[in-house]
């Protein structure tokens, strides 16, 4: 028969056993990976080796055994690393030797797997997965990432006018809703962070909530004010999630509504290609930057620096909350009262005139 998967089987394996006949050599190994797709991977180069006299192996002088990219990523995964991206990048990669992946190599797999993106899709989907199983390699290479990879720096924030007539509009259309975004505001949390919070990670009585993984990968405590405890109250404590939303258009059909009630405009007919809202000032608002604006107003009124705002847990480096000191004028710029007065000048010359 040809070469099949066997499923991992509780008290005997837990990974996936290769088991069959091809090519007239019979193969039953074990191929140390629980992942259907690694082990497919695996498979596929057996059944190669087989065709090519590779598999079994010769009799050969015992040498050192040559790290390759399949093995390193799986080993990756297997330690509980995310395995996101990794499964096109292993059937980019194959079994080359980590010593050959290089700069170029690893430009040209960005290129060859996402040929129309920006570069910083490229980066998270290419380079950084990579990066990431290189390290845990232990092979050091100094990786230069594409010009634009880290994206355009985004700190739009709204304004404590904007903010609270948005919420408040938002409380029309759905109570839970408005709840969701009171939430965002005062916590600095992702969408998605939010939507997964569950009661079990939630003490009103204590005001704190926690976080199980953040995007950074770590847990985050959070401090709750008295109104997103008063708000949170108000919805249904009878499932799992504290908000029954999921990420999509009807969240992003409901942001517009409200904004564009708070601005005095109609809600737009929805349209094959989707909600096509009218110019307006708030045109770039989505839910994101209630984050940014959750650290714009900690940096402004809550008298949090970098270090600061790198605390709370939001971010693991302090230089990726940076991009916030914008929200506050340096000491230095007292000193511009110390300058020659341009008034002060001319009385000056008027008097000297006389």
């Amino acid at each position: 028969m040809p070469l099949k998967l066997i499923p991992p089987r509780k008290g005997k394996s837990p990974n996936f056993t290769i088991r069959g006949t091809h090519l007239g050599v019979y193969v039953d190994q074990s191929s140390r990976t629980d992942k259907r797709s690694v082990a497919n991977k695996i498979k596929d180069n057996l059944e190669r080796d087989i065709g090519r006299g590779e598999y079994p192996p010769r009799e050969v002088v015992a040498g050192p055994k040559v790290a390759t990219f399949l093995s390193a990523a799986v080993n990756y995964m297997d330690t509980n690393h995310s395995p996101r991206y990794v499964n096109r990048l292993i059937h980019h990669f194959g079994e080359t030797p980590l010593s050959e992946i290089d700069q170029e190599a690893i430009d040209n797999a960005a290129l060859v797997l996402h040929p129309h993106v920006t570069p910083c899709t490229r980066n998270r989907c290419v380079y950084a997965p990579v990066s990431a199983i290189l390290r845990h390699a232990k092979v050091r290479i100094d990786l230069k990432r594409p010009k634009g990879s880290k994206g355009r720096v985004v700190t739009d924030a709204l304004e404590p006018g904007d903010a609270f007539a948005i919420i408040r509009a938002a409380r029309a259309i759905d109570p839970e809703y408005s709840a969701l975004l009171t939430f965002l505001l005062y916590t600095g949390c992702r969408l998605g962070e939010a939507l997964s919070l569950r009661w079990q990670d939630v003490r009103l009585d204590a005001r704190s909530a926690r976080v199980r993984m953040s995007k950074n990968g770590d847990p985050r405590e959070l401090h709750l004010r008295q109104d997103v405890c008063e708000a949170l109250a108000t919805i249904p404590r009878d499932r799992p999630r504290i908000f029954r939303f999921h990420q999509g258009g009807d969240l992003k059909h409901k942001l517009m509504r409200s904004k564009l009630a708070v601005l005095g405009l109609p809600c737009p007919t929805r349209r094959p290609t989707g909600w096509q809202q009218p110019p307006n000032r708030l045109s770039w608002l989505n839910h994101h930057s209630f984050c940014h604006t959750w650290a714009t107003w900690m940096r402004r009124y809550g008298g949090l620096d970098e270090i600061g705002l790198a605390a709370t847990g939001r971010w693991r480096d302090p230089r990726s909350a940076r991009r916030y000191a914008h929200a506050v004028a340096r000491d230095e710029w007292s000193r511009v009262e110390v300058l020659p007065s341009v008034e002060n000048q001319w009385k000056r010359a008027v008097g000297d005139g006389k």
